[in-house]
């Protein structure tokens, strides 16, 4: 029987004690808070600050900056960046449609005439028009070429010397085919005419394909959608201070 004796002071008032005998459970450890960290679309940072821009712990608008990077098309929000403890990002990214990427236009991409042809009716639905679809995968497929040389030498008057060496192609292929494809996840797409360059590597020829409309356009969309962004941002949250790259 165990005869220790326990002395205990009790508040005024307590009208109830409680004794309970056995191991006490273990006090869970201290655990630093999970740092916000969020990667989305565009519109991310906005919707952050539409949804906690009245929660304070969290929004305190002199405690927050946003950096602007229009290169890579990127907006990242900073909350409480004086508090090692509890700063928290937030990401947002206009990204490349993947099949524009896959298309190879604009980023010296070389195809030979049959991967791209097996590629163009794989991905038929990019075109306006399957019949022209049909055509392209066709004359791809049964690609024929004829490279010719051209030189050129000449001695001016005054002692110029010109010394030109060129390969021409000649090929069955069309100078330029129409394709519709959005420039960008989350945007709608576009009519895109784009055209087509042979490289020559000895008595290989690949295809390059090359779009100055669709470079002209993303350019045009991204200014839109960083000035879009930005202009909401200012108004939700005029205090943040707004940081361009």
């Amino acid at each position: 029987m165990n005869t220790e004796k326990n002395q205990f002071v009790l508040p005024d008032g307590t009208k109830e004690i409680i004794i309970r005998e056995g191991k006490a459970p273990e006090l869970l450890p201290d655990l630093k808070p999970i740092l916000l960290n969020i990667s989305g679309a565009i519109g991310s940072v906005t919707e952050f600050l539409t949804k906690r821009n009245d929660q304070p712990d969290q929004i305190n608008q002199k405690r927050c900056l946003i950096i602007v990077n229009r290169e890579h098309i990127t907006i990242i929000l900073t909350t409480c960046e004086n508090d090692a403890y509890h700063v928290g990002k937030v990401s947002a990214k206009l990204e490349t449609y993947p099949k524009f990427e896959e298309f190879g236009i604009n980023n010296g991409k070389v195809w030979t005439p049959t991967q791209l042809g097996l590629f163009f009716k794989m991905n038929r639905a990019f075109f306006p028009d399957k019949s022209e679809n049909m055509r392209l995968v066709t004359e791809l497929m049964n690609f024929t070429a004829t490279i010719g040389n051209s030189i050129q030498k000449s001695v001016k008057e005054n002692g110029d010397k010109t010394d030109n060496f060129a390969q021409v192609v000649d090929s069955n292929l069309p100078k330029s085919f129409t394709i519709i494809i959005p420039l960008f996840k989350g945007r709608s797409a576009e009519q895109l005419e784009v055209e087509t360059f042979a490289s020559i590597n000895g008595r290989e020829i690949g295809l390059i394909l090359l779009s100055p409309a669709a470079n002209q356009t993303m350019e045009e969309i991204r200014d839109k959608v960083i000035d879009d962004e930005i202009e909401k941002i200012k108004i939700l949250c005029p205090d943040i201070a707004i940081i361009e790259e």
